[in-house]
Parts: C-alpha cells; structure tokens; sequence
C-alpha cells in the first residue's frame, strides 16, 4: 500500500520503495506534519517526533496533552492569523475584511490511480501502485473548504500535492494565497540549489546556504520565465551526485510562481512551492472552486544524480503525452538561421532536398511564412499564408517536403499579436493593454488577451486551418515577450488580478484542444529559447527549445543546469553555423555535435552551403545520432564532472542503457592546457560484473574497473580544428559496448 492510515491516531504514512510523508491530525482539529524522508517503518503513532515543549513569549494554549503554539508546530497547511507568524500556505479574505480562518479536519477519501486536473496539465495514473489520498478540511463559519490531495508515485518516489478551495457558504470570498504545497523540515542544514540565468544563459546552477529568514526564487512575468526555473532543490551540504540526501520540488505550471524557504526562530525550514501571490488573487463566489497547480515532490539519500533520475522516471510514465512519451524523436533541420525571413518555396525545398539526402528527418519552417511577415514588425496573429512567399500556398510546399520522405513542421507564436495585422484592425480590444496609457512592445509586438475564450477559439480555428491544409507533422510553438500592461477589457475591475492565472489557463486550453484535434502532431514549446521550460509546457509539448542559445560551449552549461530537474528527451538541441549568432564563438563541426547529442538532435543552419567535408561530418553525425538515439533521448543521465564547480573547464556526462550494456560519456574541455596532469573518466551506473570495450579497443575492462580505476584519457597534442585553428574548446565521446 502507498497510504497507510491509523484510524485511531489519525496518521497518514504515504510511502514509496524508499520515501516516507507522514501527517497527522491534532487535537485541535488542524493538521500537523510529522516527517518527510527516508522511508521509515509505518507505526499508530510517532509520540517521539510530536513531542511539544512550553517556549516562553510564544501564544500558546493548553490541550489535554501538550502546550499547542501554533509558531513552533511542523505544520502541513498553514493561515495566517492565529498564532504562527511564519508566511502561510494560504490566505482568505472575507467580506467584512477579516483574514482569519481556522480549517478543520472533515475527512478522507483514499483512491487507486491519479486523475487528471481538469482545466490544468497534472499527473496520471491508472495503476503503477499509485493510489491518491484526499483530505477534507472545513472552517465551518464561513463556509470554507479546503480538499488536500497527495498522490503517491512508489516507484519513483515521487509525491504530487495540489490544492483545491471550494465556498460553500453564503458570502463572496476572495482567495489571496493559494500555494500548491508546504513542506515544514525539522533543521535548516541545507544548500538551496536554483537554476538562474537569462536570455541565451538559461538554468545555470546556483548554490547558497539558506540562513534565518526568507530565501525565494520567483517569476512575475506571466511565464516560468528565462531568469528563474520553478524547479529547486534542497540538499545536505555534503551531498554529491552519488551520496547525500536532496530534496526537489517543482510545478506542474507555466506562470509566476514562488518556491520559498523560511528559516524560522527554531531553525526550522518552511518550503512554500506554488502560485506567486504576488499579482494574484481569486474571487471564490458561493458554490464556485478554485484549484492550484501539482507541485511535485521528491526525496533521494543517494545524491543527485538519483533524483534526476526518478524524476525523469517520473515525467516520461505520469506527465509527459503518452503517445510521444517513449517515442524517438526526428532529426530536424530549421530553416531560420539560413533564410531568416527571406525565402521562397525554391529556396525552401533546396534545403529540404539537402536535408533527406543527408538523413535528417523533419524540416521545419520557421518564422515568416504568413501575412507581410519580412521582419519582425508585422502579422503577428494573421495566420494566412503570404503568397508572395509561397504563391501555391502550404499544402503544395508540405506536399513537396513529404514526397521527399521528410515530415514537415511549421513554427506559429499563436499568444502574440502585431499592431501592423487584420487581427489587431478588427480587435483591437483582444490584446492585452493597460486603459488609457501607451503600451509597452516588447520585441515589437504584444500579447493577446487569453484569458477570453472568443480570442483563443479564434486562433484554433486560424491553426486547424493550417494544420489541415499542409498535412503537419510538427509545431514549433514560440512565445517570444512577457506581459507586460496586464489588463483584460473584458475582466470586471475587481478581477484584474485573476488575469495572469486566466491567461496561462487560456494557453493550456489551447494546446489541449489542438493535441486533441490532431493527437499525431508532435508540438515543441519555445519561448525565445527557455522561457518556459517548465512541467506546464511539458505535459502538451514533450520536447522545448532548451535556448535560443547554440554555442556549443555555452549549451554545456545550459544543458548541464537544465539535467538536474528535466530529461534529455525533453531538450531540443542543435548544430548551428559558425561563428556562433550569439556569441560570435569558432568551435569544430564535431564538438557542436557532441553536445547536441545529448537532446533532440537538430540542425540549425543553410546546409546547402556546406561544404564537401562538412557534409560528410553532418552525415557521420546524423548516422551515429541515430544508431544510439534510444540511449541518447531515453537512457540513465549521470552527471560526472561539473562546468560550474572547479575551475569550470571540464564537463563531463554520460547515459546508460537500462540493461547496463551499454554506454556513451562525454567529456568536454573549455581550453587546452600544456603539460596536464593524468587525466581519467570514472564512468558510472555500468554492471560491476560486465566487460566493456571502449570506442573497438583492443583492451578489455570490467564494468567495476572503468568506474573505481577509471579509463585513461590521453592529451590534445595536435591540432585538428580548421574552423578556429585552436585546440580549445574540444569534445571527446567514450562508447562502452558490452562485450561476451
């Protein structure tokens, strides 16, 4: 069982293969949080780890067994008000002003499985041991419940919480605070590990020690955003990838959001994950609900390596669109690095020729294909093709690219409108923009009011359209701004703070209309790059464009950071022209490979104008991309060696079979150095017991030998990069092969 009850003691002991959440109900009728961790043996009652003692200076009030002051309780779902001065989980308005509420325990209800959310991406489960616990709490004056639901993954020790708040009284409540989920640790002996960056340098690891008070990440931008991920880990200090104790959580969302740790007077750390209240609020009229988004919970004592991988475990069998899922992704070449917006069908089909003669597999078409669209200022929303570009339209392009034995894909930024297109002429009232003032631009164009069914019903019908016509096999979908303005003219005054959530609320019904309408489109989420690369997008779209970053050498780092909270099957990664567009950086056709490798391999560039050379290197590639795409998009990520800690000018990373026959480590060098000490790769996750060969050689190595002893990596003494005419900047790939 993943729920054990004690119906005496009122405990509940959710529990996988090797974690333990447990909860129970107080005296007072509220709940109190007892123990999350390594799995622990299921019991009545945890007498021990309840024991409460007297603090002087504190509110408090006697029961018949302890002292209760709510300010030192591990609580599970905490207000504001009452005695606890830590930040709550959640926070409610009355209409005479009041913010107190006191929720009570109601009841249970224990189920197998996982339903979905309805209006929101969420969890699934039919089986696996999964079962899902609800728990009923109720403040009986004004009417308020309040459902906790926990879902327990066992064999990815994975927990998923989500709120849901229900008025059944009879006056209007206003809903401030709505967090998906509170975690209250006993000791604040933790790194808080986040992944920061920005435009171009998304998901870098960032590690600080939390103190007393308040440490946070956040986004108020209407997305998940390039700046700050949803995604945070909390581990020991002396937790490597391979040892320690670390605790993740994320967010099944793909707006602003708060992740929290407060270190409270008694050194205890209270984990917030959900909604950010900033910007936030809910009007809850009698007889209506509200639900927050999943946050996912996780917990390993074997470092972090091993939560990545559970939690990759996790999104490929209860997250991700099942009919993609365990799919192998195409190898795709985009058409925007080598056109931009000047092309014709010719000059399009020149590069889909190229392509299936070189064994790519899908060739997308990017941005400018509709409208007036020659630059950036225009047509945004007007999803009609430009018969300038293409005078036979879609259909006669697609058709082209499929006879070619190629799939074809097309890039639409469906949220985004252009001052200069029909649909802002005929609606100027659907984009969002503050009354009366100047609105902001933001790459020259604005956002459309989503959070309005007519808007969204009327890019489905434009997108349908397009769909249909050209036969898609794939949609590159872009969100190229944040909000800025926020202001709905169809939102009454007093809901304007509901505008951001509605919003995200209208992207994801989008999507899901459109997935349901043609299930065999493959979609990849975009946002200039990683603007939201997030569990939210993931759920509808199971690949997202990692960065509009190709560098080779700053995708390690992206790429690197990124590992820690998503799977590589979820990241598009691909070869672009150099010098690179965003750095201006040379790096070897073979390095800007051996990175891309570890993704959704793609191609980000005019391969027409390769050379001879080049071609022949871009087919090695392709070929070898796909002889092992299974262990590249679907094997176990180890993370070996770090750019972020040292002296940053090594990475190294390696996947694995599931059968442990096979493996390939990656080891990347920023620069040369002269005269270097010894070098060796410690491959891990191989059979101890197995031999290996590595890249044909003549020696053969047991499994425990390449991961205690290592495999010797000889120096770069020669010079073979003609692209920069420097030995900087180099990649080498380790294949272990199991030999008989």
């Amino acid at each position: 069982m993943a729920v054990i009850i004690s119906q005496d003691e009122k405990v509940f002991h959710l529990q996988t293969d090797e974690v333990s959440y447990v909860f129970q109900v107080m005296e007072n009728g509220e709940l109190e949080q007892i123990y999350f961790g390594k799995r622990v043996h299921s019991k009545e009652a945890y007498r021990n780890l309840t024991t409460k003692e007297r603090r002087e200076a504190m509110v408090a009030w006697r029961t018949d067994r302890d002292y209760f002051q709510p300010d030192n309780i591990k609580q599970e779902y905490s207000s504001f008000g009452k005695g606890d001065f830590r930040e709550p989980a959640y926070q409610v308005e009355q209409e005479n002003g009041s913010r107190i509420t006191e929720l009570k325990y109601q009841s249970y209800r224990l189920a197998k499985g996982k339903k979905r959310l309805s209006e929101l991406p969420s969890a699934f489960a039919e089986n696996d041991d999964v079962e899902t616990l609800e728990i009923t709490l109720l403040d009986k004056l004004i009417g308020l419940q309040v459902v906790l639901k926990y879902s327990v993954f066992p064999h990815q020790n994975v927990i998923v919480r989500s709120t849901e708040f229900s008025n059944q009284g009879d006056e209007k409540l206003n809903i401030l605070r709505a967090l998906s989920s509170q975690i209250d640790l006993p000791d604040s002996n933790y790194d808080f590990i986040s992944f920061a960056g920005s435009w171009a340098r998304e998901r870098h690891e960032v590690i600080r020690r939390i103190k007393s008070g308040i440490q946070s990440i956040s986004s108020l931008r209407t997305a998940s955003s390039h700046q700050q991920n949803p995604f945070i880990l909390l581990a020991r200090p002396e937790t490597t990838e391979d040892d320690g104790d670390v605790f993740a959580f994320n967010l099944i969302y793909s707006g602003n959001f708060l992740d929290q740790v407060e270190v409270s007077q008694y050194d205890t750390s209270r984990v917030l994950v959900g909604i950010n209240p900033e910007e936030f609020s809910w009007h809850l009229d009698p007889s209506t609900s509200f639900q927050t988004p999943e946050a996912v919970l996780s917990f390993s004592d074997h470092g972090k390596n091993k939560i990545s991988q559970q939690l990759a475990d996790f999104y490929q069998n209860h997250l991700i669109n099942q009919r993609f899922a365990k799919q192998q992704r195409p190898v795709l070449v985009n058409n925007w690095e080598a056109t931009y917006f000047d092309f014709d069908e010719k000059k399009l089909l020149a590069i889909a020729e190229k392509a299936a003669e070189l064994g790519i597999e899908l060739f997308v078409l990017d941005d400018g294909w509709f409208g007036h669209r020659d630059d950036d200022t225009t047509s945004l929303g007007d999803w009609f093709v430009d018969k300038n570009k293409l005078p036979d339209g879609l259909s006669h392009l697609s058709e082209k690219v499929h006879d070619l034995g190629l799939k074809f894909g097309l890039w639409f930024e469906p949220e985004m409108v252009s001052f200069d297109s029909d649909l802002y002429r005929n609606h100027p009232d659907w984009m969002i923009s503050a009354p009366k003032r100047i609105p902001t631009p933001g790459r020259n164009q604005f956002v459309l009011d989503f959070s309005r069914d007519d808007v969204v019903e009327y890019i489905f019908a434009l997108m349908s359209d397009r769909i249909k016509e050209s036969k898609l096999d794939y949609i590159k979908w872009d969100m190229n701004r944040y909000i800025t303005d926020a202001f709905s003219n169809q939102l009454p005054d007093s809901d304007q703070k509901e505008l951001a959530h509605r919003y995200i609320l209208g992207v994801y019904k989008l999507y899901q209309r459109l997935i349901d309408a043609f299930p065999n489109v493959l979609f990849e989420s975009c946002a200039s790059g990683g603007g939201r690369f997030d569990l939210g997008l993931m759920y509808y779209a199971p690949q997202a464009w990692t960065s509009d970053d190709t560098d080779a050498l700053e995708r390690i780092y992206i790429q690197f950071g990124t590992s820690y909270g998503y799977p590589l099957s979820t990241m598009g990664a691909h070869v672009s022209a150099v010098p690179n567009y965003q750095t201006g950086r040379l790096t070897s056709f073979k390095t800007r490979g051996d990175v891309a490798f570890f993704g959704d391999l793609g191609y980000e560039l005019d391969i027409t104008q390769l050379s001879d050379k080049e071609q022949l290197q871009m087919k090695d590639q392709i070929t070898f991309y796909k002889k092992n795409r299974e262990l590249f998009q679907f094997g176990k990520f180890y993370r070996i060696e770090s750019p972020f800690s040292g002296d940053g000018n090594v990475a190294i990373w390696e996947v694995v079979s599931k059968d442990q026959k096979q493996a390939i480590a990656a080891r990347y060098q920023i620069l040369n150095k002269p005269n270097p000490a010894y070098l060796r790769i410690y491959f891990k996750g191989l059979n101890p017991n197995l031999k290996y060969r590595i890249n044909d050689s003549e020696e053969i190595f047991y499994g425990d030998e390449l991961m205690n002893a290592g495999y010797f990596v000889h120096q770069i003494l020669n010079i073979n990069n003609p692209i920069s005419g420097s030995a900087d900047f180099s990649s080498r790939l380790f294949v272990a092969q199991a030999v008989e």
